[in-house]
């Protein structure tokens, strides 16, 4: 037979998540975005470490950009899924339009971490041009419309940025993102 629930808890378990619903609300600033006083990445306070979290942040970045290029541009492109008629076309250009957003996103947020760092931002500073151009690609790819042309134009960026950071002593490798991560 169940045991009924004395009502004192019902009332303090509901209290205590009242106050937490609360408490998290009011933590916004006024605009619909909240705000901590905490920061959940370590900030640097050195010069060194800045370099050093440049380095890092710049490798991730670029890691993540030629991985969700490789994995969802690249690939898919050479064994012919941007063809019409392809089996499971439309998924692939809806990847690839997604792959190419969040490549662009990363490969910007690289050449920003490569300002922090006085070897790297000489090597990346003369492939921003190349990055910016990929924006119009990725919606390209994201209709459909991507050709040779546009992938070669990911791959070049890419492995410019790869060998700019191997030059610098920051060697990127591929890493493949989730696909939520694409997403969101």
């Amino acid at each position: 037979m169940p045991r009924s629930v004395p009502l004192r808890r019902l009332v303090v378990a509901l209290l205590l998540s009242c106050t937490v619903l609360v408490g998290t609300t009011g933590c916004g600033d006024g605009d619909g975005t909240t705000t901590t006083s905490g920061s959940a990445s370590p900030s640097p306070t050195t010069s060194a470490q800045k370099q050093k979290y440049a380095k890092t942040r710049f490798v991730a970045n670029a890691g993540l950009a030629a991985g969700a290029a490789y994995q969802w541009i690249v690939k898919p492109y050479r064994a012919g899924k941007f063809k019409k008629g392809a089996d499971g076309r439309t998924f692939a250009v809806v990847k690839a339009g997604l792959a190419g957003t969040f490549a662009y996103n990363r490969l910007k947020a690289a050449a920003e971490n490569a300002k922090g760092d006085p070897l790297l931002s000489k090597a990346v500073a003369p492939l921003t041009a190349g990055i910016d151009s990929l924006k119009d690609v990725a919606t390209r790819m994201g209709k459909g419309e991507a050709g040779a042309g546009d992938v070669g134009a990911f791959e070049s960026v890419i492995n410019s940025i790869k060998d700019a950071g191997k030059s610098a002593g920051a060697e990127v490798k591929n890493k493949v993102p989730s696909t939520s991560q694409l997403s969101g």
